[in-house]
């Protein structure tokens, strides 16, 4: 077993600058667990409760699918999802012997309830702005009904919206009929049938210049796919595959093509630490650790923290369909692999050497 001197000793040959602070962390919290590699640390806390505590200016992006923290992931809630009846979870039927993941009714929120909402993305907007460096960025999974409180809040904290990121995904979210009189109705559908998923990219305000901000704090932009191909704000994703659902069943998870793709472009310089306070089942962290960032991930629920333990480097070795991971929807130019992208055949190549003094493989030489 490592001493605590030899963990931050390993940390801070991999990522002078930025090691320390990771590492005085995971002595700090006994509800953690440092990966093998030790590019990741996971805790089992409360996600406000551990930003609070956290230092200011000592995460550089964070990437999370938050739990809307509010009505479908309260306890009650929870329980009735595992039973698999009732509550505000919508369990689809099976069809053609597949079983379908349940989905959030969030057409029933409530005044009451969507003011909760903002409330909650409110106290996780003042944390996150406080914790990220200058430039850091935020990458959030919302939906086309609750997006507008999400942003409305992050952009009150003094975030600069900075564009929304489109993933191109079928869900069974929309698209019934009016409920209980849907022969009578049978021509009418209630809401659209979905067919992507937003998140909103948000930016800590620069220190000066963006060529300034990345010299010093590695953060400001996104980095690109390769030397002639940025990061679009379009991507074609199916829903997380059966296999990966066996590895970690939560009814959120974010396939690994799409998250891998989030990840990598959220540390310009490939360097830096990476924050999903709201884990999940990992997919995050995963991502981070298939491509070589350094990650964190807080969680709550024991459940899932348990199942993020073992899901994590499972996810993380895992091999996504070509298919899935390909960037820019209908696109034509995305349609196959750019020469030198991190997309070909559809796996996310890991950054294998973080060290600032050598030069990053791929895209970070041209950024």
């Amino acid at each position: 077993m490592e001493t605590a001197k030899e963990l931050k000793e390993s940390a801070q040959d991999m990522l002078p600058g930025f090691a320390y602070e990771y590492v005085r962390d995971v002595q700090a919290n006994t509800t953690e667990m440092m990966s093998q590699t030790k590019l990741y640390s996971i805790h089992l806390s409360d996600a406000f409760a551990w930003l609070e505590a956290r230092e200011e200016n000592s995460i550089h992006a964070i990437v999370t699918d938050p739990p809307y923290g509010l009505k479908e992931y309260t306890d009650i809630e929870k329980t009735k999802l595992r039973n698999g009846r009732g509550g505000v979870w919508r369990i689809p039927p099976s069809f053609d012997g597949c079983k379908r993941s349940p989905l959030p009714r969030f057409t029933i929120l409530d005044n009451t309830d969507i003011a909760a909402l903002r409330s909650f993305f409110t106290r996780f907007a003042k944390q996150a702005v406080r914790v990220l460096v200058p430039g850091g960025h935020i990458m959030i999974a919302s939906n086309p009904l609750l997006s507008q409180y999400v942003y409305m809040s992050l952009l009150a904290a003094g975030l600069e919206k900075r564009g929304e990121i489109i993933r191109l995904v079928q869900t069974l979210r929309g698209g019934d009929r009016p409920k209980n009189a849907h022969r009578e109705f049978h021509d009418v559908s209630v809401m659209p049938r979905s067919a992507w998923e937003p998140w909103g990219l948000f930016r800590k305000p620069c220190e000066g210049r963006v060529q300034d901000n990345l010299r010093k704090w590695a953060t400001g932009g996104l980095r690109r796919v390769s030397c002639n191909n940025p990061f679009l704000d379009v991507i074609q994703s199916a829903p997380a595959r059966r296999e990966e659902r066996k590895i970690a069943p939560h009814p959120s998870l974010k396939p690994q093509a799409f998250m891998r793709q989030l990840v990598r472009a959220a540390l310009p310089l490939g360097r830096g630490i990476i924050l999903d306070p709201f884990m999940g089942s990992g997919s995050t962290v995963a991502a981070a650790e298939a491509i070589g960032y350094m990650s964190i991930g807080i969680e709550k629920d024991s459940a899932y923290y348990s199942v993020a333990r073992k899901a994590i480097p499972a996810l993380a070795r895992f091999t996504p369909n070509g298919a899935n991971g390909r960037s820019g929807g209908p696109l034509a130019a995305a349609k196959r692999p750019k020469i030198d992208s991190h997309q070909e055949g559809g796996c996310i190549r890991r950054e294998a050497d973080c060290r600032s003094d050598r030069p990053v493989s791929g895209a970070s030489q041209c950024v």
